[in-house]
C-alpha cells in the first residue's frame, strides 16, 4: 500500500516539475524586451546627453524604458523590437555623424535562460 502511494507522489511530483518547467521556458520567450547601444565611432566625440536622446524619441512618437549611460555608451531599452528600430531610424536622422547605434544582443531569451537555471542546479546539486 505504502509503495503505491510512492510511486503516485512520484509520479504527481514529477509532472509538476515539467508543468512548471514548461511555464518558465514559455514565459521566457514572450519576453520581447529591446535594447539599442549608442556609442561613438571616433575618440574624442562625446556621448549624446540622455536628455537630447529622449527629446527626439518623445517629439517621434516613441516610447522607451529607459536610457542608461554605461561604459562610454547610452544604453535605451524598449519593450519591443519595432520601438528599437523605430529609434534607430530617428536617431541616424537627429545625431550627427560619428556615432553607432547597434542592437544590443538580449541574453535573455529563453535559451540562455534555461541554460543558466540548469547549470544553477547542477552546481547546487
Amino acid at each position: 500500500m505504502k509503495t503505491h502511494f510512492f510511486r503516485g507522489l512520484r509520479a504527481t511530483t514529477l509532472i509538476g516539475v515539467v508543468a512548471i518547467a514548461a511555464i518558465l521556458i514559455w514565459s521566457g520567450m514572450q519576453r520581447t524586451e529591446s535594447t539599442l547601444e549608442i556609442r561613438s565611432s571616433q575618440q574624442g566625440i562625446s556621448m549624446p546627453d540622455g536628455f537630447f536622446v529622449w527629446h527626439h524619441l518623445d517629439a517621434n512618437g516613441i516610447r522607451f524604458k529607459s536610457i542608461t549611460p554605461e561604459n562610454n555608451s547610452l544604453l535605451i531599452k524598449f519593450d519591443s523590437t519595432a520601438q528599437s528600430e523605430a529609434a534607430k531610424v530617428v536617431l541616424y536622422r537627429t545625431l550627427p555623424q560619428g556615432y553607432v547605434i547597434a542592437q544590443q544582443e538580449e541574453e535573455d531569451n529563453a535559451s540562455s535562460w534555461l541554460t543558466r537555471v540548469l547549470n544553477e542546479n547542477i552546481r547546487i546539486g
